[in-house]
């Protein structure tokens, strides 16, 4: 408990002075240095065997997608999809010494890093936004909150498991502190950076996101169940490996960014 506490304390000690002074900039250099932890991580656990020529084919796939969403034109976007899942094609197709039959295995589990991966390209796309760093503290309460929440209420109050073929510790009482916790931060974030919210807004959107952000922490549960793994790696003493830190944020930004996009419109 400890060592989780300690570490989470030294990356928000780190993260954010970064993400508030920083601006953009800092974002735009932050947020490829995460992914490219993440692809590593994500590679080890999909490709053990070829971890290094795998994870290549895993950045080159997913920096162009990621370029393609935060500097080309939204009519082009498809295109840019196109050409990755062409370019995923074309490697397993000429890469040496593949086994045909996991070809295609292969293949989707490439694509889903790249996809996956890519996400992250909201967390820069919301901060563009007017109001974008208090945006980016609603996600990071909303999900860093709902992870807090769901944490105690289930050690101390959880008795009824809410997808024990997935996540055994997981408990519905603990999604339900989640819930309320990543709320209460939501009407926090509200009062100090987005008057804009409305009680209504706070209201769906802190339950919302919060629900969305546990889903996201069980699909990855499944792909480590699926990948016979643990964590996504170490670089995170007591929490595992950086994509198990950020796998419920991954859901929630693109959706909060989707939110603001619209109610902008």
């Amino acid at each position: 408990m400890i060592t989780r506490l300690v570490a989470a304390l030294v990356a928000l000690a780190v993260l954010l002075p970064a993400i508030v002074w920083g601006g953009e900039l800092a974002l735009e250099i932050i947020v490829p240095i995460a992914a490219l932890v993440c692809l590593s991580e994500y590679a080890s656990m999909a490709f053990p065997t070829d971890r290094w020529g795998m994870g290549g084919a895993l950045i080159l796939g997913w920096a162009g997608l990621y370029a393609g969403a935060l500097y080309a034109p939204p009519e082009l976007l498809f295109v840019v999809l196109g050409l990755v899942v062409s370019g995923a094609l074309i490697w397993q197709t000429l890469r040496p010494g593949e086994a045909l039959e996991q070809t295609a295995n292969h293949t989707g589990r490439l694509l889903l890093g790249i996809t996956w991966m890519s996400l992250l390209a909201s967390v820069v796309l919301l901060r563009r936004e007017d109001s974008g760093l208090a945006w980016l503290f609603l996600v990071m309460a909303i999900s860093w909150l709902g992870d807090t929440g769901g944490y105690f209420a289930g050690k101390y109050l959880g008795s009824h498991k809410l997808y024990p073929r997935i996540s055994p510790k997981k408990t519905w009482e603990g999604v339900v502190g989640g819930v309320t916790l990543a709320t209460m931060g939501t009407f926090a974030v509200r009062w100090i950076g987005l008057p804009q919210l409305s009680v209504i807004d706070c209201l769906i959107l802190g339950p919302t996101l919060c629900l969305v952000g546990v889903v996201g922490d069980l699909a990855e549960s499944m792909l480590k169940r699926s990948f016979q793994v643990k964590d996504s790696g170490w670089i995170m003493p007591g929490h595992g490996g950086l994509l198990d830190r950020i796998d419920s944020l991954l859901f929630v930004t693109p959706l909060l960014y989707a939110w603001v996009r619209t109610m902008e419109a």
